[in-house]
């Protein structure tokens, strides 16, 4: 009896087992092919659910039937055509996990804009409550708004709200459509919520130019620490010997056939950047030669700085603006007729460019640049450029889209006659702060004679904004040849936008702005690019508390 029940059950078993033996010699068939469209992720989603679950499901019957016959091929060598339909059904089962995977979130800010909107609302609706009320509606809106403004507190997006934040919008909207029905008068309504904007805007005005006062401000204010650095440095100096303090290389000066750099500045750190960063930019550091021109103040502690910290093998002078003699008698008044409030533009040491053929009168041409300047590639190429018997080299900023962009009526005024007579409204501005001059075609234009006419005129009447840049732009008129851009960019001392790329491929970037990167208010994006030119560890630095 026990026999006869085994065979039956063989009986019953064989087929599955010669199907199995049958399936593993003619190789793993591959499913069905099926597309499907964009919009039927759904039915995908059930589609493979339904028809693979034995082969998802661990515990299914097929499951075992599939790792035994895995097991079995391990054994032996799958041939090539199994191997292609084995990589074809890997790469369909990605490409359905990429449509099924769940897309991420899209981050809303509904629901805080909705809480904003209905504050404003009821505070309009409790002007329109007498002054000394004390009623049940008007004490139940100045709950709700208590309890929205908390809700809402300084989030930005919905996810930012708590889990009350809409049962106390569902309150404030019951709220206000309480009010709504007490305070029908919608012209009413208009007109108060018109004097609130109005109100707001003029607080936004009020905000706004104090703000730019107190940034106008901390333009002009030495820092703590350079003030610190400056009386440290200037204390050294006179400790020093007469000979201990001379400058090495000082027969070089006036060798026309060098890199010759001026700067006028009375920043001790800023002139150390300038110096420093188109040092180590430069291929050949023997032929620079630096001359810095200060005011008497200033001089022992920049001198001190150098002398502390000398530049490679170039070559600095460092002059006091007091040292030329002959400006003082032939220019003395002149240089004093700008009236500002800002002493940038009246400073005397700022207008000092407009003599450099007198300052140099050994020189032929020389490269300005500005104390707020970082250079970032070697600059010999300067002097190769081709001048057109132009007097000024100079990258343009009359570009539409460009941070930088200027037009001549936005720094001269066009409604007086004389103005308009001379000069275009619609020719090309250029920058002040890397500038290359040919000083012999200056001399033989004159070109310091007609900066002396043009600030004569605008002292009789008001021609032009104060600062160099518009005298420079009539000055120089059709006496400058544009440079390729990337000599030169502007924009790092104010928000203007300008991209990493941008300004690592630039020969020198410009701090112009109040936001200049020594100064607590500088653009900390921009800053890096300045910081890397200080000496940081350096002990005076240390001691009066300069850090990056």
């Amino acid at each position: 009896m026990f026999l006869l029940n085994l065979m039956q059950k063989y009986k019953t078993d064989s087929p599955k087992l010669n199907a199995v033996e049958q399936e593993i010699g003619e190789g793993l068939k591959e499913p069905t092919l099926i597309v499907y469209k964009d919009g039927d992720s759904n039915s995908l989603v059930n589609s493979d659910a339904g028809s693979h679950t034995s082969l998802l499901e661990p515990n299914g019957t097929d499951y075992d039937v599939k790792a035994e016959i895995q097991q079995i091929q391990q054994k032996n060598v799958s041939p090539p055509s199994e191997e292609k339909n084995q990589g074809q059904l890997h790469q369909k089962t990605d490409k359905r996990e990429a449509i099924a995977k769940p897309q991420p979130r899209r981050v809303t800010d509904e629901k805080v804009k909705g809480m904003k909107d209905q504050l404003i609302r009821a505070k309009a609706y409790l002007n329109f409550a007498p002054p000394a009320s004390n009623s049940h509606l008007v004490k139940e809106l100045k709950l709700r708004i208590k309890e929205v403004e908390r809700a809402v507190g300084d989030a930005t997006k919905d996810s930012d709200l708590s889990r009350s934040a809409v049962q106390r919008m569902r309150s404030m909207e019951a709220s206000l459509l309480k009010a709504s029905r007490v305070y029908t008068d919608c012209s009413a309504m208009a007109t108060k919520l018109r004097a609130m904007t109005y109100n707001t805007e003029e607080q936004v005005r009020a905000q706004k130019n104090q703000a730019m006062y107190l940034v106008e401000l901390a333009s002009r204010t030495t820092p703590k620490g350079l003030h610190c650095l400056s009386m440290r440095l200037t204390d050294n100096y006179f400790m020093l010997q007469p000979e201990e303090r001379e400058l090495p290389n000082q027969h070089k000066l006036n060798e026309p056939n060098l890199y010759h750099y001026v700067v006028f500045s009375d920043n001790i750190l800023a002139c150390a950047v300038v110096v420093n960063s188109t040092i180590f930019s430069a291929s050949e550091q023997e032929k620079i030669v630096f001359h810095v021109v200060t005011d008497a103040i200033n001089l022992p502690a920049i001198k001190m700085w150098f002398l502390l910290n000398p530049p490679g093998q170039a070559t600095i002078q460092i002059k006091s603006i007091e040292d030329f003699e002959w400006l003082s008698s032939k220019y003395g008044s002149m240089l004093k007729i700008q009236d500002s409030r800002d002493p940038r533009y009246s400073s005397s040491l700022n207008h000092l460019r407009f003599y450099l053929p007198e300052v140099f009168p050994a020189l032929n041409k020389i490269v300005l640049l500005d104390h707020d300047v970082v250079v970032q590639r070697d600059l010999r190429g300067l002097w190769r450029v081709d001048m057109k018997g132009k007097v000024n080299g100079a990258v343009e900023t009359c570009r539409e889209g460009d941070s930088s962009f200027r037009r001549m009526d936005m720094l001269i005024n066009f409604s007086d006659p004389t103005v308009a007579k001379r000069f275009d409204a619609n020719a090309c501005t250029w920058a002040f702060g890397m500038n290359v001059f040919d000083l012999r075609e200056w001399r033989r234009r004159d070109l310091t004679a007609v900066y002396t006419k043009y600030l004569e005129l605008g002292k009789k009447r008001e021609l032009w904004k104060g600062g160099t840049l518009p005298l420079g732009l009539v000055t120089f008129y059709n006496q400058t040849v544009p440079l390729d851009h990337r000599w030169h960019i502007l924009g790092l001392g104010y928000e203007s936008g300008l991209g990493r790329g941008e300004i690592e491929r630039a020969a020198v970037i410009h701090y112009d702005g109040n936001m200049k990167p020594w100064l607590e208010i500088g653009i900390g994006k921009y800053k890096g690019y300045w910081n890397r030119y200080v000496k940081y560890d350096h002990p005076f630095l240390q001691q009066c508390n300069i850090h990056e």
